[in-house]
């Protein structure tokens, strides 16, 4: 037996051992993803014990370092957990954007007090942290931000204001994109890190049509950030922002895999009705059979594209064709949903309905970089086009 079989013996022995029956059924709700933090209330025991589990092995993060509470594993490695993860129906134990977007840019940029002290607490879901880039005029063209961070000697000043900072009420930590220079528009950003409890920070839930939002706007006033928490070289967060974009659209495209947890085909199947075997209804049975097609080669593609940034290729400027297509997938998959349902589909009630989802996905083409910048960047820098 081979060592990376072995492993994946060994692995499965565990899982199936250590995983909570309950922590192997399909998501039901919002609660039933984990997003740790001060703040959080586990929605079960099971849920508490999950991921305690596994945090104590590191697999939370099971490719990052032993050393800042990661896995130690291998890429190889890593991609059999999460097979066999997927095999028996674990629910993926902590949902973070310290894992997915920040502890990323610090085991690049971050120095070595740094790392150990925030990476472990993301690691055992400790911390939860929001992003601070958008602002109210400062979007898609983000180097326009004039959040500014003062230099006040032993501390910087920060004061501004950010929005569509997603659970910025629920969460811990920033990091944040400030002005250090106003005569640089991209070499006069540099990358910060605080507390939301620090004075002079606060937020305000934005509500959005589909009743509910984690979008906040947060508001800085006289803020005081110790120097040791600048990442990176002062005017230098340009740098760490686009590197951490590239994670966070693949983190948004992932949304795309979401359609092989239930295929539209089955839910049809029970809603609509076979006929001689088939959908009844032509047209919808023809739809769901080029979405589930079309999905498919997402996951292929999306599944060769992480083999790559693993192997050292890097993801770069193909994330944006994962988050723009990912984003769109998922959007198809709600309006399929609404189709098959009919009617029925438009029952709204004190839990967020599929209607509520429906409308909350018109969003994804907007967070993380709008499809429009998406698709330019996808011109520009994947298919090499010239400018117009």
């Amino acid at each position: 037996m081979s060592e990376l079989e072995e492993f994946r013996r060994a692995t499965r022995a565990w899982l199936e051992a250590s995983c909570p029956a309950e922590m192997r059924q399909p998501f039901s709700s919002e609660a039933d993803w984990c997003w740790g933090g001060r703040k959080w209330q586990f929605a079960s025991e099971a849920q508490q014990l999950w991921l305690e589990r596994m945090a104590e092995r590191g697999w939370t993060v099971p490719t990052w370092p032993v050393e800042y509470g990661g896995g130690g594993l291998s890429k190889e490695q890593a991609k059999v957990l999460a097979q066999e993860m997927k095999s028996l129906g674990c629910r993926k134990p902590l949902e973070s954007f310290g894992i997915s977007m920040l502890g990323p840019a610090l085991l690049k940029f971050g120095n070595e007090h740094q790392k150990k002290e925030h990476l472990p607490k993301i690691a055992r879901g400790e911390i939860r942290w929001c992003q601070g880039y958008s602002e109210p005029n400062a979007g898609s063209d983000l180097a326009s931000l004039q959040t500014r961070a003062e230099d006040k000697g032993d501390y910087y000043l920060v004061n501004g204001a950010k929005i569509w900072t997603s659970y910025a009420d629920q969460a811990d930590w920033i990091f944040c994109l400030v002005r250090t220079d106003f005569d640089s528009k991209h070499a006069g950003i540099s990358f910060l890190l605080f507390d939301m409890d620090s004075p002079g920070v606060s937020t305000s839930p934005i509500r959005l049509i589909s009743g509910s939002s984690p979008f906040c706007e947060t508001f800085f006033e006289n803020v005081k950030v110790p120097k040791e928490n600048l990442v990176g070289e002062l005017n230098s967060g340009w740098t760490i922002a686009k590197y951490l974009l590239t994670h966070e659209r693949e983190m948004i495209s992932s949304m795309g895999e979401s359609f092989a947890a239930v295929l539209p085909g089955e839910q049809a199947a029970k809603t609509v009705g076979l006929k001689d075997g088939q959908l009844a209804n032509s047209a919808l049975r023809q739809e769901i059979a080029q979405f589930e097609i079309d999905g498919m080669a997402f996951m292929l593609s999306l599944q060769r594209g992480k083999d790559e940034a693993k192997a050292g290729q890097g993801m770069g400027a193909v994330s944006s064709m994962f988050k723009y297509y990912g984003t769109e997938l998922n959007k198809r998959r709600l309006e399929l949903q609404l189709s098959i349902h009919g009617a029925d589909a438009m029952v709204w009630g004190d839990q967020p309905a599929l209607p509520a989802h429906w409308l909350r996905s018109k969003g994804n083409s907007i967070e993380g970089g709008t499809s429009e910048v998406q698709l330019n960047i996808i011109a520009k820098r994947v298919l090499g086009l010239p400018d117009a």
